[in-house]
């Protein structure tokens, strides 16, 4: 793949040399091998120019499901990952949100093979028990040389506080990373919304603060009494966050996410019972809104996640009780982060935590491997049903106003332009 990038404006902020710089970029067989100010077009090359272009090391995303196996009629892993790379992102960590869920090396070959030779690259989660059904460790030690990069159950608490110590303990012979779901599920009960005013208004019942932030101070008990690496994903209170700080000013190997959505919405977007708004964690207040923002600007939170899951309409157009919980996020997560943060903030959240899984880290550099992503930071627009390009067409941003259009990516010698 032979590109040649014109005038692309470099948004690199860890690069003092050529951040914020206008300059060519030549790629030839998915190699950046000259970068300056003005490249002349060799013979035989795609010349890509496109209005108020931006190019920045490629996004990476630390939460994503398909449906591939068991659910592809929700995602298949190919459309999947070409809506990924076309939504900017050149890495996604895949969640186990399958059936079967895999709790083998096998299954995580699977998973890798089905995603070779695609612009992004996939790198996939195994499950922390057998099946996830939280009674036994599954194959963690085969799963990691297979090229698992963490292990959770997706969306579900770790119930046993004694099973989440010895796989920490364990985990640590491999240097693996174990995820546990902050969720209380005895406290949340039949909850299906944050517990507060609108809840109460609504008549739905409510998921306190209290069963994420319960369950958080168990785990950050357990971690520092076992050591290794513990990663808490999708937090969504203020409680959290604070949770979150004082275990990091003890040393302790954690890191949290959070998921876009609940930086942009609140439980005040439930009124009007649309299904598009239940997720899990839920939305939760404007209160908890700022103080998980702040918690990004301040390093407290690692990740943003689109925190992306197709989700079928037979399981979305029912009562708000029976609806499943997920949104996509993958299209979206661009245009409202930039409306959130400034352009270096949002490219800086779009470009780490790569460390954390293990995953090779690009360079914007000659002589490197090309994983840029590419992008028009400006201009206002309402995202709409063909901004969708997931197979599932579940979006809680449908009808908001974001900011800023992602052109595609150039990873793996492949490009989505």
């Amino acid at each position: 793949m032979n590109i040649l990038l014109k005038s692309a404006k470099i948004v690199c902020p860890g690069n003092k040399e050529l951040h914020l710089k206008k300059r060519d970029i030549l790629i030839k067989k998915g190699i950046i091998e000259k970068i300056g100010a003005s490249v002349e077009a060799p013979a035989n090359i795609k010349v890509v120019e496109k209005e108020n272009l931006h190019v920045s090391l490629g996004w990476f995303d630390s939460s994503v499901s398909f449906g591939e196996p068991g659910f592809e009629e929700r995602e298949t892993i190919a459309n999947g990952l070409f809506t990924a790379g076309k939504s900017g992102f050149t890495d996604i960590v895949l969640n186990p949100n399958t059936h079967p869920v895999p709790d083998t090396s096998s299954d995580v070959v699977f998973l890798k093979e089905r995603g070779q030779g695609k612009a992004t690259k996939v790198h996939p989660i195994g499950t922390l028990t057998t099946n996830s059904d939280g009674e036994a460790l599954a194959e963690l030690f085969d799963m990691k040389n297979a090229g698992a990069v963490a292990f959770y159950d997706f969306k579900k608490q770790v119930s046993n506080p004694n099973l989440l110590k010895i796989a920490l303990l364990y985990a640590q012979n491999f240097d693996g990373l174990v995820y546990s779901f902050p969720q209380d599920g005895d406290i949340k009960g039949k909850g299906v919304a944050h517990e507060g005013e609108i809840s109460t208004k609504l008549g739905l019942k409510g998921i306190p603060a209290l069963a994420e932030e319960l369950q958080i101070a168990r785990d950050l008990f357990v971690l520092e009494y076992t050591g290794g690496k513990l990663h808490i994903p999708t937090i969504s209170s203020a409680g959290s966050v604070k949770l979150i700080a004082e275990a990091k000013k003890k040393g302790l190997d954690v890191t949290c996410s959070v998921a876009v959505h609940n930086l942009f919405f609140s439980d005040e977007n439930l009124i009007g019972f649309d299904t598009h708004f239940k997720v899990s964690p839920p939305l939760r207040t404007n209160t908890d809104c700022k103080a998980l923002i702040k918690g990004v600007k301040n390093g407290t939170i690692d990740f943003v996640t689109s925190d992306h899951i197709p989700m079928d309409i037979e399981h979305k157009r029912v009562e708000f009780d029976n609806a499943k919980s997920g949104s996509l996020g993958l299209e979206s997560t661009f245009g409202s982060l930039n409306t959130i943060f400034e352009l270096d903030e949002t490219i800086d959240i779009l470009t780490k935590g790569r460390e954390r899984y293990q995953i090779e880290i690009p360079k914007l550099a000659e002589g490197s491997k090309a994983c840029l992503t590419l992008f028009n930071p400006d201009g206002e627009y309402t995202f709409d049903r063909k901004d969708i390009l997931s197979t599932s067409k579940n979006s809680m941003f449908l009808g908001a106003t974001l900011k800023g259009k992602v052109y595609g990516i150039i990873n793996n010698d492949q490009s989505t332009l």
